[in-house]
């Protein structure tokens, strides 16, 4: 079996990028906890509707992770339709190891519509719950990436809980997704307590927590996260940069990457952030420079549209990063 450097498991989606025109955000005077607005029962004009396949945390990880060298696979499940034919040839593009893609007849391969106004997003998400079954025989890669994941899937948490602690030489990169997010500490606390780095933006810390949005005390929050078991917790807060807690205890900052642009949208920003750093970790690069180049690889695909298309190879981040 051919040797896997970087597995990410999670869900696997389509993302219908719809364009609207007519629409309003809402924000309070933080410019936080916005909403958006259009009229009710009414008809909506929009400008576009582009479809972007095999997408998802954990796929978005996969094809990072291929585009910066590493030998990437995927542990996934889609239905066995056509949408699940394009992803699976979007997959094999970027030369994503497919094994472990489990194909189910008569499922629908999942399809979230993204409402994309000005710069920014908000998503609709419907996970189909597939029968999980966590493969036999992976192998030992180097990392683990795990992320998103639908509702229903305890037992398959549990599965994936007993892997990593019988190998406790991998490295364990954890990106709660919604769900696993209202799962709770408590229902995947082996997850937590095994996690290499853990990455999440303020107001996902203050959800897992249990915390109100008030509590936004930074390095209070890492603290607190750290107590949960992960040995290097990162938070990311938009505009503000990254945060994350070393060993020492103290908290390390970096900005974000300068915007060669503006952003076109912002769909896959965290996840370019959280994947890049994970792989170049994975290749045995420091902290901090693991760090640049994830924040780098974030400015990028913001250029795009959707979470992977502006996805750098490793030739050109290293060049962005070395003219930076």
């Amino acid at each position: 079996m051919a040797k896997i450097d970087f597995l990410a498991i999670g869900d696997t989606v389509i993302d219908d990028f719809i364009k609207l025109k007519d629409a309003r955000v809402n924000c309070d005077i933080n410019d936080e906890n916005c909403t958006i607005t259009m009229r009710f029962a009414d008809k909506i004009p929009f400008e576009s509707s582009t479809a972007v396949y095999g997408v998802g945390n954990a796929a978005n990880a996969a094809v990072s992770a291929s585009r910066l060298g590493l030998a990437s696979g995927l542990i996934t499940n889609i239905g066995d339709d056509d949408r699940g034919d394009k992803v699976i040839s979007h997959f094999k593009e970027e030369k994503i190891d497919r094994k472990f893609i489990a194909r189910h007849r008569g499922a629908p391969t999942n399809y979230h519509y993204v409402l994309w106004y000005e710069s920014d997003r908000t998503i609709l998400v419907n996970h189909f719950h597939y029968p999980y079954v966590f493969p036999k025989n992976i192998g030992e890669p180097k990392t683990v990436y795990l992320s998103s994941l639908g509702e229903g899937t305890e037992e398959y948490h549990a599965a994936i809980s007993d892997w990593l602690l019988d190998h406790p030489k991998v490295f364990f990169a954890f990106q709660p997704g919604t769900f696993q997010i209202k799962l709770g500490l408590n229902a995947l606390a082996r997850l937590y307590g095994r996690a290499d780095v853990l990455f999440a933006n303020k107001e996902e810390y203050q959800r897992i927590l249990g915390l109100p949005d008030t509590d936004d005390d930074i390095p209070d929050l890492l603290k607190k996260m750290k107590e949960k078991g992960p040995k290097l917790p990162f938070l990311t807060d938009g505009v503000k940069g990254v945060y994350v807690l070393i060993e020492d205890g103290s908290v390390e900052h970096m900005d974000m990457f300068p915007d060669p642009a503006p952003p076109v949208e912002r769909t896959g920003a965290g996840d370019a952030f959280s994947s890049t750093t994970a792989a170049y970790l994975t290749m045995g690069m420091s902290l901090k420079d693991a760090m640049l180049r994830g924040t780098a690889n974030s400015a990028y695909v913001v250029q795009k549209i959707g979470a992977q298309e502006g996805l750098l190879t490793k030739t050109v981040l290293e060049d962005i990063v070395r003219r930076s």
